[in-house]
C-alpha cells in the first residue's frame, strides 16, 4: 500500500473548524482530560509531509507559533497564489493542489497530512483524493464560522475504522470504502 492522504482535523459539533475570524480558542474539549493528545503523537510519527493552505500557514506563523516552525522535520508545502519569501521550513507552491498531491502519492515516503484549511481540504474532497478522514468532534456548538465541509461535494462512501474519546470529544477515523 502506498502513501495515504489523511485529513486530520478537529471540528465543532455543528461542523466548523474555526470561528468566522479564524480563531480556534474553542478546541480544548471539556477539560476532563487536559493532557489528552487525541492520538496526535502516533499520527504525527506516521507522516512525513504536511500540506497547508495559505490562511492556515499565516495563522500558524503569526499567532499560534510565531517563534518556531512546529512541523520541523516534516516536508511542509504551503499552497498560495501570493509571493512569499522562501525559507528553510516550508516550500510555497502555486500549482494545483490536486495535481501536486497526486504526484506526491507516487513518491516513496510516509503518509501525507492535509492540515487545512477548509478551502484546501474542499478541493481534495471534491476530487476524492483523501484516503483517511480522522476528525475530532469537539463538544462545542459554534453556531457559525468556517465550515469543514462545503457544499456540492460528491458522495463519498466511508467505512468506520475506529472511534475514541478524548477530553470530552470524539475522534472518528473513517476510510474510503473502496479500500476494502
Amino acid at each position: 500500500m502506498g502513501r495515504r492522504v489523511i485529513l486530520y482535523i478537529a471540528m465543532s459539533l455543528d461542523g466548523y473548524i474555526a470561528r468566522e475570524n479564524g480563531a480556534i480558542d474553542w478546541l480544548l474539549g471539556d477539560g476532563s482530560e487536559p493532557e489528552a493528545d487525541y492520538g496526535y503523537a502516533d499520527f504525527y510519527r506516521s507522516i512525513d509531509t504536511v500540506i497547508i493552505g495559505r490562511k492556515t500557514y499565516d495563522q500558524i506563523v503569526n499567532e499560534l507559533s510565531p517563534n518556531k516552525w512546529v512541523y520541523k522535520g516534516k516536508k511542509s508545502y504551503v499552497f498560495t497564489n501570493s509571493d512569499y519569501k522562501r525559507n528553510d521550513d516550508v516550500e510555497f507552491i502555486k500549482e494545483d493542489v490536486c495535481d501536486f498531491v497526486n504526484k506526491l502519492k507516487e513518491k516513496k515516503g510516509k503518509d501525507i497530512w492535509i492540515l487545512g484549511g477548509s478551502s484546501l481540504a474542499d478541493r481534495l474532497i471534491k476530487e476524492n483524493l483523501i484516503d483517511d478522514y480522522i476528525i475530532s468532534i469537539m463538544p462545542t456548538i459554534l453556531g457559525n464560522g468556517i465550515q469543514l465541509f462545503n457544499k456540492n461535494n460528491p458522495e463519498i462512501k466511508l467505512k468506520l475504522k475506529s472511534v475514541k474519546s478524548y477530553n470530552g470529544s470524539v475522534l472518528m477515523h473513517h476510510i474510503r470504502r473502496e479500500e476494502f
